[in-house]
């Protein structure tokens, strides 16, 4: 079963976990995920399975998009509402214009150091490993991109947004940066992504509804494999090509000729393979999808 499945990730449940379940769903060992999310974070988390586990390596640097609250008034270690308050907590009443006029100071190219319960790897060895044995976690700070970032509404000690940024920039550190600024401290109260990629919230579905699919195939949550990488062009092969390509061998594709890269389908919803220009019409396979569970990769 080959595919991308966008699911609802519900809190509470790491990203793994999920992948795990959806495993035992499916009854197939071949699933992984396009980019975790924290446990506390809910919304898209798009899954790949079968052979198009191989296509993760095309949705590395993806945009995410999110909405979700800050709360201001302390900080907390994990720079979320799970971790342990840092900081006294203040009686906090900001204006809007107050968090618009410190959001605008985060958008772009900003510095950022991830939070210290973060994946990222201090010698090999996870940060939050070190953070919860009370280690020191020594990040470097690191260049991101936040390209959109708007206050929805100010209430209180909360404003709720929307941004939408480039892949590794954590929302979390932004909420605690912005809480140090204002000098009353902040954290990420809750946290909902909506978009990945080309993959939205409105094609997703929950855990729950994949595995009661009474008089459904698990196949119908499926997203089309023609919707897949829309930036990359879709050829249609014919029978001959189409068995050049999955033996690996170079095929001419003379109505991509100006491509770098193309999806190639044998029907509708067979894909095959994503293939590479090499010279003029010629393509050759960067990854071949045979259309079994056990994928050529070259």
């Amino acid at each position: 079963m080959n595919g991308v499945l966008i699911i609802d990730k519900p809190t509470g449940l790491t990203s793994h976990d999920v992948v795990n379940r959806v495993r035992r769903i499916l009854n197939q060992r071949a699933v992984g995920h396009l980019g975790t999310l924290d446990p506390m974070a809910t919304g898209v988390l798009p899954l790949v399975t079968g052979s198009f586990t191989r296509l993760a390596q095309f949705y590395v640097a993806s945009e995410k998009t999110y909405e979700g609250t800050i709360r201001f008034g302390f900080a907390t270690d994990t720079y979320d509402a799970e971790g342990e308050p840092t900081s006294p907590v203040q009686e906090v009443s900001l204006a809007k214009s107050q968090v618009e006029d410190m959001a605008a100071r985060f958008r772009g190219a900003i510095e950022q150091t991830p939070p210290p319960f973060s994946a990222k790897k201090i010698h090999g060895v996870p940060a939050y490993k070190l953070a919860r044995k009370q280690k020191p976690v020594a990040l470097q700070p690191v260049t991101v991109e936040v390209m959109e970032f708007d206050i929805l509404s100010v209430e209180g000690d909360r404003a709720c947004f929307r941004a939408r940024v480039a892949s590794g920039t954590y929302m979390r550190s932004v909420a605690h940066d912005m809480g140090k600024a204002l000098g009353c401290g902040a954290h990420l109260e809750s946290l909902r992504r909506t978009a990945v990629a080309e993959f939205s919230i409105t094609e997703a579905c929950t855990l729950d509804e994949l595995a009661g699919s009474a008089g459904k195939s698990a196949e119908d949550f499926f997203v089309h494999p023609r919707k897949l990488l829309p930036e990359m062009p879709s050829v249609t092969a014919d029978e001959a090509t189409a068995a050049r390509i999955r033996a690996g061998r170079p095929v001419n594709l003379p109505e991509h000729s100006r491509a770098r890269q193309v999806k190639v389908f044998s029907g509708q919803r067979d894909l095959i393979a994503i293939a590479t220009r090499v010279a003029g019409t010629l393509f050759h396979a960067k990854i071949v999808l045979c259309g079994t569970d056990a994928p050529v990769h070259r």
